[in-house]
Formats: C-alpha cells, sequence, structure tokens
C-alpha cells in the first residue's frame, strides 16, 4: 500500500495544485514531484523567474512565496510503480477536513486529468471554488513541449499568486 504526504500549505495559499499520488521516485525521496523526469518544479522556476535549484527546502519556499499549496487526491492506494494507470483500491483524501481548516483557498488545479478524475469520483466539485486542469509535468507526458506546458500554467496560475 502506498501513502501519499501530507499537504504543503501556508495561511496564505489560496492556490491549490493537486497530483493523483507520488510516484516511485517521490515515496524514495519523501519529496513532492521528486523524480527528475517531471516538469512541476521546472516550470515553476521558470515561470516566476527564479533560477532553478535542487534544494527541496527552496522549492518548498517557493510554494509559500507565491501562495500555493501542493497536495494529492489520494490518500493511499496499491500500485505496481508510477503510472496512474496502475492505481488501485486507492482512497481519497479528507477534502471535507481540508476545506474547513483551509477556507482561503479559492482556486485548485489539477496537475492531470486522472487526478480531476479522481477528485470527481471521490470529492466532486463543491459551489465557490474555481477548478481548471493544468497540462501534466510529468515525463510521460510528451505530447506538449515544455514551452507549451509553461506558457498554459502561466496562463492559468500568474494572475492568482502572491507577489
Amino acid at each position: 500500500m502506498k501513502k501519499a504526504f501530507p499537504p504543503v500549505i501556508y495561511p496564505d495559499s489560496k492556490l491549490l495544485i493537486l497530483g493523483t499520488m507520488p510516484g516511485e521516485k517521490s515515496l524514495q525521496l519523501q519529496q513532492y514531484y521528486g523524480n527528475r523526469g517531471n516538469q512541476f518544479w521546472k516550470l515553476l522556476f521558470t515561470m516566476f523567474g527564479v533560477p532553478f535549484t535542487e534544494s527541496y527546502e527552496a522549492r518548498i519556499l517557493l510554494l509559500q512565496q507565491k501562495g500555493i499549496a501542493v497536495w494529492d487526491v489520494l490518500k493511499h492506494c496499491e500500485r505496481q510503480g508510477s503510472l496512474d494507470s496502475a492505481i488501485k483500491n486507492e482512497e481519497p483524501n479528507d477534502f471535507a477536513a481540508f476545506y474547513k481548516k483551509h477556507p482561503q483557498i479559492s482556486h485548485i488545479f489539477f496537475s492531470s486529468k486522472n487526478a480531476e478524475r479522481y477528485y470527481d469520483k471521490y470529492v466532486g466539485k463543491k459551489p465557490g471554488l474555481h477548478y481548471d486542469v493544468l497540462p501534466s509535468p510529468s515525463g510521460a507526458n510528451a505530447s506538449k513541449s515544455f514551452a507549451e506546458k509553461l506558457a498554459v500554467w502561466e496562463q492559468k496560475i500568474m494572475p492568482l499568486v502572491t507577489n
């Protein structure tokens, strides 16, 4: 049974980026988006014009500075490897408790269509919250170039971030 991480969230976080479930490398490192092939951190650092770093502490600090929270839809599941298509016996995180504890969250972005699918299945979209899907930063998503992903991420996220 694979177990997800607690959310990374701060009092100023208004935007939540939801993945499905950490992959093998992320679980091994105990870091969100820990696989070097995943472009999540590179997209954020490039979008904000900040020099890219491998430091997880600096990555988390960037989230805090920009008012971005990160979490996963699933609390735990069974899965061989890292592909979402291999997920079974999944259980969602407790979003009712999360939103009650963090009422400042106003925008939810899914980092993949699978994350949105699991959210819709177990949680459902709530009135008053804004939802959108970003192009997946996964290295497995080769249908869009980094530049194409970046353009969409910038268009959707930049108007909402803390300076």
